[in-house]
């Protein structure tokens, strides 16, 4: 198995790939290149990379960094996929030092509630205090 590495520096990770996977997923289709940029370098985001230093995932949390984080734009690109590294990308971001301490992270699925059910993550007990305003042609 190929070594692989976790990192947190926006400036080394592969945004043709990053926006290559979010603007094609379930949740953010269509996303400009632009718009997901800013949207990157306001989060603290989480590369993974193989042993020859390709960007093979990315997670990032939106967070004030002391009470609060949402999980979002988790993926492993489909060739990696099998391998634990979903595990090993969610155990780098929950030990990570300044997501200590939150009193609540949450995250939206459609189909990978088993993985992050592993790290403390469970449905909402009560739904219905929850809202959005949600505008899903933004994208065009």
């Amino acid at each position: 198995m190929p070594d692989y590495r976790i990192n947190s520096d926006l400036d080394q990770m592969d945004l043709d790939v990053i926006h290559g996977f979010i603007s094609q997923s379930y949740w953010a289709k269509g996303i400009p290149r632009d718009l997901l940029e800013r949207a990157l370098g306001n989060s603290l985001c989480f590369g993974l990379f193989d042993g020859g230093n390709n960007q093979i995932g990315f997670a990032r949390m939106i967070t004030d960094r002391a009470t609060f984080a949402y999980l979002a734009d988790v993926f492993v690109l489909e060739s990696h996929r099998g391998r634990g590294l979903g595990k090993l990308l969610m155990q780098a971001i929950v030990d990570h030092p300044e997501l200590q301490g939150l009193r609540r992270m949450m995250l939206a699925t459609r189909d990978a509630h088993d993985l992050y059910a592993q790290y403390g993550f469970t449905p909402i007990p009560n739904p219905e205090i929850l809202m959005q305003n949600l505008n899903p042609t933004v994208y065009g």
